[in-house]
């Protein structure tokens, strides 16, 4: 991880256009090519900030530059870091990198859907679970009854976060001509009512269940209709 310290400019253009006028910021460059703009204010929340996949170009020597590029669609997401000067430029080997560990819960739900995948969407069926792509693993992989790919993510609590992480790995995935079509299903026992709309907006279904009902402790709700 690469951490600068500098008095810098921040543009960010592409969906929408925005610019954080000089300041001193931190500068948080990840070996995955995540970028995240911080102030000294706003809590953990940056400014700023670019996921993964990116292109992180620098300029100048010394560093005057740092641009960020990232595929959105048919658009481009650009961030310029104009630096003015620089405070502190360090460098930190992580190790080697170690998931967090889903929660009981999390874990719990994925491995009762991995055993029942007709809980995800009707006719699934399980090809693997912890799915790899070059950003991380899908929770679990389908097949569906016309036999196309199905991208699973799980969570407990399924936030904006989750249909990004998703989305995320749709995009690798689909990179594969014979996984072009593959669709995604967000399954959690709560699912945030934003975090619907915006899955939606990107094609992606949302489902939610109930852990003790995966494990038959439970029998389902019935909706009665009239």
């Amino acid at each position: 991880m690469r951490l600068i310290v500098a008095r810098c400019e921040v543009r960010y253009s592409g969906r929408a256009e925005a610019l954080l006028p000089e300041a001193l910021r931190l500068l948080m460059i990840k070996a995955d090519g995540s970028v995240m703009v911080h102030a000294d204010t706003g809590g953990y929340k940056p400014q700023n900030w670019m996921t993964p996949p990116t292109v992180i170009e620098e300029q100048g020597d010394p560093l005057e530059m740092i641009v960020i590029r990232k595929k959105a669609g048919k658009t481009e997401d650009r961030l310029e870091i104009d630096i003015k000067e620089i405070i502190s430029d360090s460098l930190h080997d992580m190790g080697e990198a170690a998931a967090l560990e889903k929660d009981g819960i999390e874990r719990d739900i994925q491995e009762a859907l991995a055993a029942a995948p007709h809980w995800c969407g009707e006719g699934f069926r399980l090809v693997r679970r912890e799915w790899a792509t070059d950003i991380g693993p899908v929770d679990l992989m389908c097949r569906d009854e016309g036999d196309g790919w199905v991208a699973v993510e799980v969570k407990r609590q399924a936030t904006i976060d989750a249909v990004e992480q998703l989305s995320r790995y749709l995009e690798r995935i689909r990179l594969d001509p014979a996984m072009a079509e593959c669709r995604g299903v967000l399954v959690a026992e709560k699912i945030r009512p934003q975090a619907a709309v915006l899955a939606e907006s990107r094609g992606i279904a949302c489902v939610e269940v109930e852990l003790a009902v995966l494990r038959g402790d439970k029998e389902p709700d019935l909706t009665l209709f009239g």
